[in-house]
């Protein structure tokens, strides 16, 4: 059997999507082996096999993740998108109370017996994306649509819980959650003077808190992280800014084709050059041409997401492909905007190329959804082409 047709046979879904997932991990074990060198060292007595090994690993779970849950009908998540929801916020709350601290900041949840640690915000943003894709689905009539009540009680209020229990560990991710939400929302045809209302209190909410915070002259959890490095990304002053420099340095001592795979310099010097400055490395190694085609690879995910929207009859598969893609590339290019100093340091990984453990498969499980909703387009469309050919052979027949 060659090997077209046993990938026609067991990677079911969009092949686009699937090629775009493979090359991201491609480039994922290039980078992270080049930039963990400095780690090795530190950490593991100089043996640089030990965190490609591990990353491998974790890579291939990951995909083994996606695999398993593109077999899984995309419907079958309408129904859990509730209970998810309920079990994200639950899982939330117990972070910020009992979870594994790290800079002042609780975000991971360590399971008992196993020391895996999972961040929770990655569960609930899929979490929330689903019940988002649900709800709007099931409201698409123009009576239930416009009903402000309604939009208020099973749209915003979600969105307001979840990133409420996210914001006070990692503004960044809440923010990002909040912003895609209302775009899909928007998507999902509700009312622009509903979702700008909703917006314009909640900026003013979260700027009387600040400014509450700063007169009260205490430091209260992030804020001081916060204010730190917006100040210092206006600024240019400060150990963020410094981060800032030296991934600004990597990019441009690439050049347009890089120094080679493992040539990178500021590899030893960045912090987190293997997640949060990763996008820096690649560039710095594989130059110009290496960045424009990871930035390519998203972007054209993103694309790929409108074909399967397009291609959609189901109002809950079009919003559940659509938000999750959304949210990956958003993160995706606030990680790179992060790397190029158009946004102050943030702490946001890029999707399936950064070294990670729960992240890697947190995002899995959304490929994997996306696949899900795209094989059960090529199903239909098997189908109606069953159907056509059917119907053709009874006419021949008749005739």
């Amino acid at each position: 059997m060659r090997l077209k047709e046993i990938l026609s046979k067991y990677f079911k879904g969009d092949k686009v999507i699937w090629g775009v997932i493979f090359a991201l991990s491609a480039f994922s074990l290039l980078a992270v082996y080049s930039s963990t060198g400095t780690l090795a060292y530190k950490y593991q007595g100089g043996n640089t096999a030990y965190y490609i090994i591990k990353h491998f690993v974790l890579l291939a779970v990951g995909i083994g993740v996606i695999y398993l849950t593109h077999l899984i009908p995309y419907k079958y998540y309408s129904g859990l998108s509730q209970f998810f929801l309920y079990l994200s916020i639950f899982l939330l709350a117990i972070t910020l109370v009992m979870g594994t601290s790290l800079n002042q900041a609780s975000r991971w949840l360590t399971l008992p017996g196993l020391g895996f640690t999972i961040q929770t915000s990655d569960f609930a943003k899929l979490a929330l994306i689903m019940y988002i894709a649900r709800v709007l689905s099931m409201r698409q009539d123009e009576e239930k649509i416009n009903d402000l009540n309604g939009f208020i009680v099973n749209l915003i209020l979600p969105v307001c819980v979840i990133c409420a229990l996210i914001m006070p560990a990692n503004l960044s991710t809440a923010l990002l959650l909040a912003i895609t939400s209302f775009i899909l929302m928007f998507i999902g045809r509700v009312k622009i003077k509903y979702l700008a209302s909703i917006a314009i209190i909640g900026l003013m909410a979260i700027a009387l808190i600040f400014a509450g915070i700063k007169l009260s002259g205490k430091n209260v959890g992030r804020f001081a992280t916060w204010e730190k490095r917006v100040e210092s990304f206006i600024s240019g002053e400060s150990q963020d800014n410094y981060q800032a420099d030296l991934s600004r340095k990597a990019i441009a001592s690439g050049g347009f084709l890089g120094k080679g795979p493992g040539n990178s310099i500021q590899r030893n010097f960045l912090p987190h050059p293997y997640s949060d400055f990763i996008y820096a490395i690649i560039i710095e190694e594989y130059g110009f041409v290496g960045g424009a085609l990871i930035l390519f690879l998203y972007l054209f995910l993103l694309y790929r997401a409108g074909v399967i929207v397009r291609k959609s009859t189901r109002t809950f598969a079009a919003f559940l492909a659509i938000g999750l893609t959304i949210s990956l590339v958003f993160q995706a290019m606030v990680n790179m905007g992060v790397a190029v100093n158009i946004f102050p340091v943030t702490g946001q990984t890029l999707p399936l190329v950064s070294m990670g453990g729960s992240s890697i498969l947190f995002t899995g499980v959304a490929f994997g959804i996306i696949l899900s909703v795209s094989r059960s387009i090529e199903k239909e469309e098997e189908n109606i082409l069953q159907t056509e050919s059917n119907i053709e052979s009874v006419e021949d027949d008749n005739e």
